[in-house]
């Protein structure tokens, strides 16, 4: 693979994974939006579908790594780190072109969610950031990112870093391709449901992001969309979906490193 179909195969794969994956929120949280409240099993299943789609789309350009997470624990795995700044490139851009994306295709949902005087005064939403313990996060700010429901420092961290372990364990063992730099196709299927698993089991805690990427990226666009009363963009936990998952990436490679190679 090219440093050049690495990076667009990530911006393509990851605009993907977020287009699919911060859509199933909107069609969840967001008020006029014909799945409202049909709930977490719907964004579970939603994210895992996304992987799926992502994965298998761009699988042959880049090995669709997706995650700066994974990219680390497939480079801790062999050694080579050459690749890993072009991946996390194509990531964080594909990232907020998804998170974009989401914006442009939920437009009218937006405007009408963020001008309802019950939604805006309203304390805290199910299934979006907790603005009780966060008071600057705003009502969609769920869409884009994630958010504790209690803000536990240590709790937040360790649920991110166990969260990622499982992912990039399951990368690492269940079939990369013939090349080694990506999921092969069982893999990726396995994956996918991997992620609906670790959303069913771990996502009540932060709402497992699990993905650096996933995450910095759309904050990032949340901050720079024209939204009306949006709030802010929470950037006092913003390194730990950062953090969490990027050492998880490490002791997932480390426990396979000594396991199963």
């Amino acid at each position: 693979m090219s440093s050049s179909d690495i990076f667009i195969g990530e911006i393509i794969g990851t605009a993907v994974l977020i287009l699919l994956g911060g859509g199933v929120v909107a069609a969840v949280v967001l008020k006029r939006s014909k799945a409202q409240n049909a709930g977490w099993l719907a964004i579970t299943f939603g994210w895992g579908f996304a992987v799926m789609t992502a994965v298998y789309m761009t699988g042959t350009l880049s090995g669709a790594h997706l995650n700066p997470a994974v990219t680390v624990g497939i480079a801790l795995k062999d050694g080579d780190w050459s690749n890993v700044p072009v991946y996390f490139a194509g990531q964080m851009v594909g990232a907020m072109l998804g998170a974009f994306l989401v914006w442009v295709a939920y437009y009218g949902q937006f405007q009408a969610h963020l001008t309802d005087t019950e939604i805006i005064s309203s304390p805290h939403e199910e299934g979006m950031v907790d603005q009780k313990s966060a008071p600057d996060a705003g009502p969609v700010l769920g869409v884009f990112s994630t958010g504790p429901e209690i803000r536990n420092v240590w709790q937040n961290l360790a649920t991110e870093i166990i969260g990622t372990v499982v992912l990039v364990l399951a990368v690492l063992t269940q079939g990369l391709n013939d090349s080694g730099k990506g999921l092969g196709v069982i893999g990726a299927l396995i994956t996918a449901f991997v992620v609906v698993g670790i959303g069913l089991s771990l996502g009540g805690p932060t709402g497992y992001a699990i993905n650096p990427a996933r995450d910095l990226g759309p904050r990032i666009v949340h901050a720079l969309l024209p939204l009306p009363n949006k709030g802010g963009s929470d950037w006092g936990y913003a390194w730990i979906p950062v953090v969490g998952p990027l050492v998880g990436g490490a002791i997932a490679a480390g426990i396979y490193n000594i396991a199963f190679a």
